[in-house]
């Protein structure tokens, strides 16, 4: 008979064919389970604690029965599931079904064997591929089920915050024969169907495809197996029939990316990392060609500790090639807000972890989904041992598509690393044929390249890959029509992606722009996590030299690998974003809690081997303080210090470089600070640098530099002034500030105390305002000028309680410029000041560490801070972005008490003439104030720098010799220099070293009287291994 021609109705006969909703008492989907059997017993017990298996199974354990639900969220029930397989299943296939709305985990001989996820498409448990007669047909299992979601438990929508009483219904729990025969007909007419529906009717390949499936149909009776293979061979036909030698070839891997914590708390990331590989463990058993890409060596960590026969079977696929460990980062952090030495720190955790657990570090960065990648990246990976880079959150970009798939990514120092994001826009693939076309299709590098990289697996919240996906893309392998699939591995992709690298483009500076309220969101986490920084960076300083001076005290290595580790994890890119539900915040605020608290004891412990001859024994001293200084220049600041009767007290200091001076008494500056008030109200201050005029509500209404006389505020502008924004981004409420936000601007204009003096001059003048901000909040502030600083500093507190609100404050200025300089990791890079095209307004909202300037030649302005990130620069305002107040996923999200401080500096000529990047550092890391015994002390230095553009950012005990030390450099100005360090230390032998800390071919150091001779080009980062001697 004539083939009905058709296209509609035949099409919708394989749909129906296919469906389990429509025809299942007739059509193919109906066969694929056979008889079914209830289990002999299900009981369980309810825990609020995350429990281990041997604590569960002890327990009392009472009847459940399918259809009863389970809660609230967050708690984890425990089933005994006992079966009893029926005997006349012999020979067949037995599957274990189980069905409910949490994330269960499989027990077995009290190893988990499978995870169970009905949002990851996962859930049976095969017990046995062909029922024998010697196989035990009675058999306990246990299921551990989370009650919730593998999105969490949002409220409403996904990203809404957690439903507290949210429960979770066991729908089905039971024994079914699974009748492969009828799975494996099923994904060959699903891939047919996708063909005919996909390839267009321009394509003969479509309709090759289509009128397979029909014939398969015709051929096919679903009551009689035997019919099966006639109907498999007419689909192996179409599968058989093979590419031409130019067809594009996707490079198909296993993946899970599993956010460390978002919308649930670490805790239960470390199960959701055990059910997921778990599951890939025992994919790869019955598919030895299944490779599996696995970042983040935290992950790795949780799972050797709580999962120690899990982790051994990984080992051994690690081994074998298939469990492949990448990204060499301890954890997939954010890409913008880590200091750059966090970042270097996330490689050197991340890189030594998987050198010692598989003998290897990894080749290649894998960073799929952030929310920015900062300029300096392409350097810390090349110094870290990776030349090569896979993310995917470029496709995310809202506003300007991201013109290459496949490139070459160049630093500010000019370091080039080859990236590639997968053209399919995702980093879950399932394997169908829309997903393989839309790769193709999508890539803009077609021409240049002819591979793709395609990450399959449910991921974010775990899942992984399934067999299901597994079968597609082998029936994709090489069929004429689609493109070439191949199982491979990220070094396979790259090695190919190289060997065809000669034609890519380069692109230079950083890379994303979306999820800009990122920057702001959560701010009690971004206080912690600068803070920290420093902490770590001081406890090392101290540490080092103790132990230089002090040959018996012993470095705190072990401490210290736990702090940052700590950091580290914080340091991922839903956490230190803010992007995370509130019982997360809450973990990441106790974790900086530890830092600060194991931080404190340890520098104290330090500077107490370092200065044991000058400290005083008990309480102060009234005639002697002893300062001490991390930083790699001279520094003369006003401090405070409890004076005779516990009063605090101001003297000035000059400390040296990374080292300590007692305060000499009397210290007097060339100018005292001088403080009057006008007949208005306003109040004026200088220092003999610069000159501040301030009106009633706190307003800078003048600020000059007394040497020049330079104005920086224009007439008529008030600087310091806040202004609040409405704030409802269009779906990403913690993650997106949109640039409709700029269109609502109020000005913050209600006093609640006017300013008013607080401090009359001398070493330190003050003043003091506090103002209403939208309908609940308060700001009060307190605006310091030392004598002899070059800068203008706010310390603020705010006591937040908007809701989508967004709180800025604004610094018009006298310069004009077309682009500001913002510093990031080991540097700095211009954005620009205009709005000229797309590219330009898209970063209506930027981010910095420590200052951001505006100037022109000769003169600008810059403003520094102590924990902020989001910042702008639109013609000649600067803004800083200090509060926001999104209600999801976290509805507490800001409202509490906030103190943060900020300052402006404005100066002459560059500002890396003027010493900004220096007072940033300085504002950033107080000096240390400690009662001393003696009266009289030379000042010590233990490094120092010849040149300003160089910075001594770290210096910390090497990790695999405690002989040795590792000092880290860069240069700052964006220059070339030769600059000589300089210390007091006992070196024997100096060499250069990479991030890893291992010495580079001919990087042997001299040692000259001058010191040591360094060379840099701009914004290059140096480490150099200093041994000492015995």
């Amino acid at each position: 008979m004539a083939a009905i021609k058709h296209r509609r109705t035949a099409l919708e006969r394989v749909e129906k064919f296919l469906s389990d909703t429509y025809f299942t008492d007739c059509n193919l989907r109906g066969r694929l389970f056979g008889d079914r059997c209830p289990p002999a017993s299900l009981s369980y017990f309810q825990t609020p604690r995350r429990i281990p298996y041997e604590e569960a199974v002890v327990q009392e354990f009472g009847p459940a029965r399918v259809g009863d639900s389970f809660g609230p969220t967050w708690e984890t029930c425990w089933f005994k599931v006992e079966l009893s397989i029926p005997l006349e299943w012999a020979g067949r296939e037995v599957h274990f079904v189980w069905e409910s709305d949490g994330e269960g985990m499989v027990w077995r001989n009290a190893q988990p064997v499978q995870g169970l996820t009905k949002e990851g498409e996962k859930t049976s448990y095969i017990l046995t591929r062909s029922l024998k007669e010697s196989e035990p047909h009675s058999l306990t299992l246990y299921v551990e089920l989370a009650c919730n979601g593998l999105f969490g438990a949002g409220k409403g929508s996904m990203i809404a915050p957690p439903d507290p009483d949210r429960r979770v219904t066991l729908s089905k729990a039971e024994l079914v024969v699974f009748n492969r025969d009828v799975y494996e007909l099923l994904v060959d007419l699903e891939i047919l169907l996708d063909m005919a529906q996909l390839l267009g009717e321009e394509n003969q390949r479509s309709f090759q495809a289509l009128y397979t499936a029909k014939q398969m149909i015709n051929v096919c009776d679903v009551t009689d197996p035997s019919t099966f293979p006639a109907a498999r061979d007419l689909a192996a036909a179409i599968f058989s029939q093979r590419n031409g030698e130019s067809q594009h070839t996707i490079h198909a891997m296993g993946h899970c990316h599993i956010d460390s914590a978002w919308l649930w708390p670490y805790e239960e990331t470390i199960r959701k990392c055990a059910r997921s590989w778990v599951t890939v463990v025992h994919l790869m058993e019955h598919n030895p060609e299944l490779t599996f890409a696995c970042s983040q060596a935290q992950q790795f960590e949780w799972v050797r500790s709580c999962y120690p026969g899990l982790y051994a079977r990984i080992r051994d696929f690690v081994a074998k090639g298939q469990f492949i460990p990448v990204g060499g980062t301890w954890v997939e952090m954010d890409g913008n807000l880590p200091s750059g030495e966090s970042m270097v720190r996330q490689f050197l955790q991340g890189q030594r972890f998987f050198q010692d657990q598989f003998g290897r570090i990894c080749s290649e960065f894998w960073l799929p989904d952030t929310f920015g990648y900062s300029a300096q990246l392409p350097q810390l990976m090349r110094g870290c041992g990776i030349q090569r880079f896979l993310t995917q959150k470029l496709s995310w970009n809202l506003v300007n598509s991201f013109p290459h798939h496949t490139f070459f990514w160049e630093g500010i120092d000019g370091s080039q690393v080859l990236t590639h994001f997968p053209p399919g826009d995702s980093y879950g693939m399932n394997g169908r044929v829309e997903e393989i076309l839309k790769t193709v299709k999508n890539n803009k590098d077609k021409g240049r390249v002819n591979h793709s990289a395609f990450l399959f697996g449910f991921g974010d919240g775990g899942g992984g890959p399934t067999q299901k996906m597994l079968d597609r893309m082998k029936r994709m392998s090489d069929t004429d029509g689609l493109p070439r699939v191949q199982i491979s591995t990220p070094d396979q992709l790259f090695s190919v992606l190289e060997k065809e690298s000669s034609q890519l483009c380069t692109w230079v500076g950083e890379l994303l722009e979306l999820h800009n309220g990122t920057y702001t969101t959560q701010s009690q986490i971004k206080k912690g996590n600068r803070e920290c920084e420093r902490i770590l960076h001081d406890v090392e300083v101290f540490s080092t030299l103790a132990v230089a001076q002090d040959r018996e005290f012993q470095y705190p290595a072990s401490q210290l690998q736990q702090l940052w580790r700590l950091l580290l994890l914080n340091q991922f890119h839903d956490v230190l974003p803010g992007s995370c539900i509130q019982l997360v915040v809450e973990d990441a605020l106790q974790y900086y809690t530890e830092i600060r608290r194991a931080g404190a004891q340890l520098q104290e412990e330090a500077v107490q081997s370092l200065c044991k001859d000058l400290l005083q024994p008990e309480g102060w001293s009234t005639q002697s303080t002893l300062v001490l200084n991390t930083l790699s220049w001279e520094r003369t600041e006003v401090i405070s210090r409890p004076g005779p009767d516990r009063a605090e007290t101001l003297a000035l200091v000059t400390v040296p470089s990374m080292g300590y001076a007692l305060v000499q008494e009397p210290f007097v500056p060339p100018q005292l600070v001088t403080v009057w008030e006008q007949e208005d109200g306003s109040i004026n201050m200088e220092n003999g640098v610069i000159a501040v005029c301030l009106d009633t509500m706190g307003h800078v209404t003048s600020l000059q530099l007394l040497d020049s006389g330079r104005e920086s505020i224009p007439d008529g502008c008030y600087a310091n002034q806040f202004a609040l924004f409405d704030d409802v981004p269009l779906y990403w409420d913690a993650w997106d500030v949109m640039d409709y936000h700029l269109e609502t601007r109020k000005p913050v204009t209600t006093v609640l105390k006017p300013l008013k003096v607080t401090l009359g001059g001398g070493l330190r003048g003050s003043v003091r305002f506090s103002l209403q901000v939208g309908k609940s909040s308060t700001l009060t502030q307190e605006i310091i000028l030392d004598a002899m600083c070059p800068y203008l500093r706010f310390q603020t507190q705010v006591k937040w309680k908007e809701a989508h609100k967004f709180l800025k404050v604004e610094f018009p200025v006298q310069v004009r410029s077309t682009s500001a300089t913002y510093e990031i990791q080991f540097g700095h890079l211009q954005r620009p000041t205009h709005w000229n095209t797309s590219w330009d307004w898209a970063r209506f909202e930027v981010w910095a560490h420590k200052w951001l300037d505006l100037s022109e030649h000769g003169f600008g302005v810059a403003l520094l801070n102590d924990c902020k990130y989001g910042a702008s620069a639109h013609r000649n305002v600067l803004s800083l972005s200090l509060l926001r107040a999104p209600k999801s996923p976290d509805s507490t999200a800001d409202i509490g008490l906030h103190q943060f401080t900020y300052a402006v500096m404005p100066h002459q000529g560059s500002f890396q003439e003027a010493g900004v990047i220096q007072q940033a550092y300085n504002l950033n890391f107080p000096l240390h104030v400690v009662p001393a015994s003696c009266a009289q002390c030379p000042g010590w230095s233990a490094f120092s720098v010849s040149s300003p553009a160089i910075v001594l950012e770290t210096v910390k005990q090497a990790e695999d010799r405690p002989e040795a030390v590792v000092v880290r450099l860069y240069e700052a100005h964006g220059s070339t220099v030769t600059a000589w360090l300089q210390t007091s230390l006992p070196i024997q032998e100096a060499m250069l070293c990479d991030l890893l800390e291992r010495p580079l071919e001919g990087g042997h150091l001299p040692l000259e009287k001058q010191g040591l001779r360094l060379s840099f080009t701009p914004f290059r980062v140096l480490s150099v291994l200093l041994l000492q001697s015995c």
